[in-house]
């Protein structure tokens, strides 16, 4: 990895890497919404226990103007930032997520994070995601099978996958980096099966110049998730699965940020026998389409 390239790469800004996590959500929201009625009651409800449970709070710990005028402030910051994507998934998403998986009885899912982007290029079920010819880490063959929850094999399952370099930085979010740099999406073969060869990635903190790193210095929180991977893997006739998984020892599995670190997303990396670097085995179940 060149000089230049490495120095761009641990010089992005929250500000710009917050920009571009909302220009993606609003574009994926502009391809997705149905444009449908509103639900006016259903706005309501939830609208309105938000606003008592904020006033409650106001109430119960007697929170002064100045209080109040810096939230004020720092609400305008979120967004002048354009960091709602990130204070969103981090610190809501992992419920939304529970609610939304709670019936589901295949694998376990978790939080999609800030830093999905769609379409990324599209390789044969035992392909190399796009990385640059020096890319630092250690190699990493993640291998499994895609299969019903009934068991049978799910051929041309998609396997879609992006996670962060050696460095912690994802391509599209921090300047210096290939475009498609560590993002795939992969194509189980005839017996749902598939061999993805890439690097390990790092643990790294989210952004912390910006509103959100205010929010975690005031607050005296760590700004560190754990190193991860994430997953969306998907099948005609099979509910979306949406995951991260994780390496065991990582001192922050326990205290992730974004609370999305779950017993059965835990890796259990081998040598790899045949080559430099570590593999690792692991299936995903996916559940009938509701």
């Amino acid at each position: 990895m060149s000089e230049n390239s490495f120095t761009a790469e641990v010089d992005a800004k929250a500000a710009d890497s917050g920009a571009n996590a909302s220009a993606q959500f609003r574009e994926r929201q502009a391809r997705t919404a149905s444009g449908g009625v509103v639900d006016h009651e259903r706005v309501s409800l939830l609208a309105g226990k938000a606003i008592k449970a904020l006033n409650d709070l106001v109430i119960e710990e007697q929170v002064s103007y100045e209080e109040y005028n810096a939230l004020k402030a720092w609400l305008i910051k979120v967004g002048e930032d354009g960091e709602w994507p990130l204070f969103l998934d981090v610190w809501l998403e992992h419920s939304v997520e529970e609610v939304a998986n709670e019936d589901r009885e295949g694998s376990k899912g978790t939080i999609e994070g800030p830093y999905y982007v769609t379409d990324s290029p599209e390789f044969a079920w035992n392909g190399t995601i796009p990385m640059r010819p020096d890319e630092p880490g250690t190699p990493f063959v993640f291998k499994g099978q895609v299969t019903s929850v009934s068991g049978e094999p799910l051929p041309g399952a998609k396997l879609e996958l992006w996670h962060a370099d050696n460095l912690g930085f994802y391509s599209q979010f921090a300047p210096g980096l290939p475009e498609w740099n560590l993002r795939g999406t992969f194509v189980a073969n005839e017996a749902g099966e598939y061999e993805i060869h890439t690097i390990r990635p790092a643990p790294y903190q989210i952004p912390t110049e910006g509103a959100c790193g205010q929010l975690i210095e005031a607050a005296g929180w760590h700004a560190w998730r754990p190193a991860h991977m994430h997953f969306k893997v998907h099948a005609p006739d099979h509910q979306l699965i949406t995951s991260q998984l994780y390496f065991p020892g990582d001192p922050h599995n326990d205290d992730d940020i974004a609370s999305a670190v779950k017993p059965e997303l835990m890796l259990d990396p081998q040598p790899n026998p045949d080559t430099e670097g570590e593999m690792v085995t692991y299936n995903f179940v996916l559940d009938p389409q509701r």
